[in-house]
């Protein structure tokens, strides 16, 4: 018999051994592998638990116990879930374990296991109450008198005389549980369970991929702290378990501080887009944008000098809000400097709208205001005469910028929007026109460059139709120049031609960053060009003209008329869809031919067709001195030698004066 013993003694020994090696020790697994495990036993959490209540109950017992803070004051309870048989159940598996890492990690998986329906806050706060049951039931029979017979006998059924002092390591484990681990865990159950939209929340989604770990080290914790508090021989130390929870409590206060920062971010956003609905002007709105909820005062400077009055200035004004961060915004300053200048010139008043109503505003839009990148935001401000906001810090109205104005905070491309003094956006980005039309577009709503557009549309559409190769794509493409030209001189053309080429190779055209396009009229198919011609001529100029449009339309047909008359050859030169000069053979080939002479006036004009206009112009004018009397004996027919001009003669006697001279309009080509 005593044979059999020693065998079956052996046995069990040997299957206790062999089931040790199997099992893997948690302190030494990944995180990952841990994850894997413990996830793999959550189901839903659709079980039914009292959280509020096993809270307070457990805190009761652990904080009273381990930092003798203050009772919370319970109702009395008759039942909650889950019911003792659970919490007990669970108490017991947490007892009967071994001291040995391994099989600590198999019962924290059997709890995982058992208590798969529950939330994951719901899992700790259980395992933890269920521990509560054997160390509160413990402090309490330790403060009973010894005269009180019943309770003597309680003791000693739980043989509290043996352990009548709590170790050291115990409490420490047990304060940490109660003051750092459960009550982060409650607070991002608390924020989870408003389902909060984890693109605004991000770090919410972060947070909640360290739970199951945390989860999964406080009940490992739990299962440890009950085999060293009912005296079982430990492998391991309790402060190796603290160790991982301080890990992914660190790692969880970190994600849960982002998440409060997001989520005051999306609740001051919401509120900012109700605040947007009853919005009554246009400070209002700027305010939205630029006020946040703190103590810095956002600053607007005009150039170099504060304004006193901040946002207040723009009381009454329409508002060009220039929107971008600091990376290659130069071309959008040189173009607003342009558009700042023109404000002031005459006329004042265009369609309606008073010039000096109309402020410009640049909000940058910076992630980062480091030391560099204000050094930087400061000498761009120094070029710049027109309003600039200073605010060092993310801007508390992005929400509004990137939802109202379409400001993709991505791509960061820089926008211009037009608010009226209402506070009512015009036009989200009017930057496409100002780029394309200039001060032409004003005041810069969409209807105004669909005119202008309409202006020119029927001559492309003649253009395109006699000519299909002409690419018209990237007419609503910024910074794209076209150059369509022909005539009946071929040395002309081929001058002229080889001049566009040098030009859109000059280095100087690609620092700028802006396209020439040069195209000769029915190149491909020269039968067709008479077409072209044919068409303008079939538009038949009127006496009088019926409205803006078709007066544009008249003035551009009688410039065509007569670039048709010149012998060299005429050029059309357009900024997108804007035709922004007619010009004559020589003077624009000689204007071409100079541009080593004027390209430095791009940067002092803020863009290429100014320059070359007023090169081309001072061309014209040097060429028109050759607009001279003569006088003759015999009566004839003489032209004007002009080239720009070439129209007969008036016969004064037997004097002949240039026609060019007393009526200088009646042949305008310039467009702008």
């Amino acid at each position: 018999m005593s044979g059999l013993i020693i065998t079956t003694s052996i046995q069990q020994s040997a299957n206790s051994s062999q089931q040790k090696t199997q099992v893997p020790n948690s302190l030494l697994l990944s995180d990952s592998e841990i994850l894997n495990k413990t996830y793999l036993t959550h189901v839903k959490d659709d079980q039914e638990c009292d959280i509020k209540t096993l809270y307070d109950l457990v805190s009761n017992v652990l904080s009273v116990s381990t930092l003798g803070t203050a009772l919370v004051n319970i109702t009395t309870i008759t039942s909650f879930k889950p019911e003792f048989s659970e919490l007990k159940l669970i108490s017991s598996q947490m007892i009967t374990t071994r001291g040995t890492a391994q099989c600590a990690h198999q019962t924290t998986l059997w709890i995982l296991e058992r208590l798969r329906c529950f939330s994951w806050d719901a899992k700790a706060l259980i395992t933890l109450a269920a521990f509560s049951l054997e160390y509160g039931e413990f402090l309490n029979l330790l403060k009973l008198p010894t005269s009180d017979m019943l309770g003597n006998s309680l003791k000693q059924l739980n043989q509290i005389q043996t352990r009548k002092n709590v170790p050291s390591d115990i409490i420490e484990l047990l304060t940490f549980l109660v003051q750092q681990v459960l009550p982060i865990i409650r607070k991002w159950a608390l924020w989870y369970g408003n389902d909060y939209d984890t693109e605004k929340v991000y770090s919410l989604l972060l947070a909640t991929q360290e739970i199951p770990l945390l989860v999964y080290w406080t009940i490992a914790a739990t299962v440890a702290c009950t085999g060293k508090f009912v005296g079982n021989t430990l492998e391991y130390k309790l402060s190796e378990f603290q160790l991982k929870l301080s890990n992914f409590v660190g790692k969880l206060k970190s994600h849960l501080e982002s998440c409060g920062n997001q989520i005051g971010k999306m609740e001051d956003y919401e509120k900012r887009i109700k605040d947007y609905e009853r919005v009554k002007d246009v400070v209002g709105f700027l305010k939205l944008l630029i006020h946040g909820n703190g103590s810095q005062t956002p600053l607007i400077y005009e150039g170099s000098t504060l304004v006193q009055t901040g946002v207040e200035v723009f009381k009454q004004k329409h508002v060009l809000l220039f929107i971008s961060n600091l990376e290659s915004v130069r071309d959008e300053i040189i173009l607003l400097n342009s558009i700042y200048k023109r404000l002031q010139e005459n006329p004042k008043v265009v369609k309606g709208f008073n010039k000096e109503d109309f402020n410009i505003l640049w909000v940058p839009v910076v992630d980062d205001w480091n030391d560099n990148i204000k050094n930087k935001f400061k000498e761009l401000r120094k070029e710049i005469k027109w309003y600039v906001l200073e605010y060092f810090t993310e801007l508390p109205g992005i929400g509004i910028i990137q939802e109202k104005l379409k400001y993709d905070n991505e791509k960061k491309d820089p926008i211009i929007s037009l608010i009226n003094p209402q506070g009512d956006i015009i036009n989200e980005n009017a930057k496409p026109i100002i780029f394309q039309w200039g001060i032409e577009a004003f005041p810069f709503r969409k209807e105004d460059a669909e005119d202008l557009i309409k202006n020119w549309l029927w001559l492309w559409k003649l253009i395109q139709k006699v000519d299909p190769n002409i690419n018209t794509e990237d007419l609503t493409t910024r910074d794209h120049y076209f150059f369509i030209y022909g005539g009946n001189d071929i040395k002309w053309i081929q001058n002229f031609s080889t001049a566009m080429e040098n030009i859109k190779k000059h280095e100087y055209i690609n620092d700028f960053d802006l396209t020439i396009h040069h195209h000769q009229l029915g190149k491909d198919n020269p039968d067709k060009v008479s077409y072209f011609w044919i068409g303008i001529d079939g538009k038949k100029p009127k006496k009088k003209c019926q409205g803006n449009l078709d007066c544009e339309i008249q003035k551009a047909l009688e410039s065509l008329q007569c670039l048709k008359k010149d012998a060299l050859g005429w050029v059309l030169l357009s900024k997108g869809y804007n035709i922004k000069l007619l010009g004559h053979g020589e003077p624009m080939l000689q204007t071409v031919v100079d541009f080593n002479k004027w390209k430095e006036n791009v940067v002092e004009k803020e863009s290429f067709d100014a320059a070359f206009i007023e090169y081309y112009d001072g061309v014209v004018k040097a060429i028109s001195a050759r607009c001279d009397n003569y006088t003759s004996d015999v009566l004839a027919t003489i032209a004007c030698p002009n080239p720009t001009c070439e129209r007969v003669m008036e016969l004064s006697s037997v004097n002949y004066s240039c026609c060019h001279r007393d009526n200088p309009n009646s042949c305008s080509i310039t467009l702008i």
